[in-house]
């Protein structure tokens, strides 16, 4: 997708629109960049925030209309902060909200659906682990370079997120290497769950939402409650905070 229609009324960045129980929410709407800044992430959070009291809603399908999903944070944007405040406080702002919207993400009640292409890489990487299903296109790239950035790999904290949804062994190796992996290998090792040609898409998209809409919503929110609850369990000490101090205080 490259035609960046305007944001929708109350957000900077986001394309939202509803088709009965599901919202689809379009990343970089209006703009050329594929970038997760703080203007994107203060949508996101806001969008979440509005679906605590509705009903209306089930699904939300979290999508990008840039010819890639999310090429990562806005390194600019953190030199930027750290030039503007000296002390830090406005980068660690900066990186902290990274930390809320992945929670946000984690705890929100509507299923929330991951429709991937063209790169995802860093952080954009780190926020789809938090969504509930993930599709991504058979061309789809994705990568996690922080380690080659010499930034540690903290975003969002979502180092466990990332070894509960796929294992410490995979994760190790690609965060240390860097090296990007096409979307075969990523349904290997269950950072997507399903791929499927780039036209095809919306379809698999489809097929999941209707399954969804049809579902009792007081039921998935209980399963997505019991889930959720299993796999923190599974993180033991869930470090997730402090991977966001860490990566404030390094790049300060």
């Amino acid at each position: 997708m490259t035609d960046h229609p305007e944001p929708s009324d109350g957000f900077k960045t986001l394309r939202v629109e509803q088709d009965g129980p599901v919202l689809h929410a379009r990343l970089h709407a209006g703009r050329t960049d594929a970038v997760l800044d703080v203007a994107a992430m203060d949508d996101l959070l806001k969008l979440l925030e509005g679906l605590t009291e509705r009903t209306d809603v089930k699904v939300l399908v979290l999508s990008s209309l840039n010819r890639d999903f999310c090429l990562g944070a806005d390194r600019g944007e953190f030199a930027a902060a750290r030039e503007a405040d000296p002390t830090g406080a406005a980068l660690r702002r900066v990186v902290d909200k990274g930390y809320r919207l992945c929670q946000a993400l984690e705890t929100t009640d509507v299923i929330t659906v991951a429709r991937l292409h063209g790169r995802v890489v860093g952080a954009g990487l780190a926020l789809v682990s938090y969504c509930d299903l993930r599709v991504g296109a058979e061309t789809s790239r994705y990568r996690m370079p922080e380690v080659g950035l010499g930034l540690p790999p903290a975003w969002g904290g979502a180092t466990g997120r990332l070894i509960t949804e796929v294992g410490v062994a995979r994760i190790r190796e690609l965060m240390l290497t860097c090296r990007e992996f096409d979307a075969a290998q990523a349904h290997r090792i269950d950072l997507i769950h399903e791929v499927v040609p780039e036209d095809g898409l919306d379809a698999a998209v489809a097929a999941w939402t209707r399954l969804l809409g049809r579902r009792p919503h007081e039921s998935m929110i209980a399963a997505k409650r019991i889930l959720t609850g299993y796999a923190r369990a599974d993180r033991t000490a869930d470090l997730g905070l402090l991977d966001a101090n860490l990566l404030a205080a390094h790049l300060t």
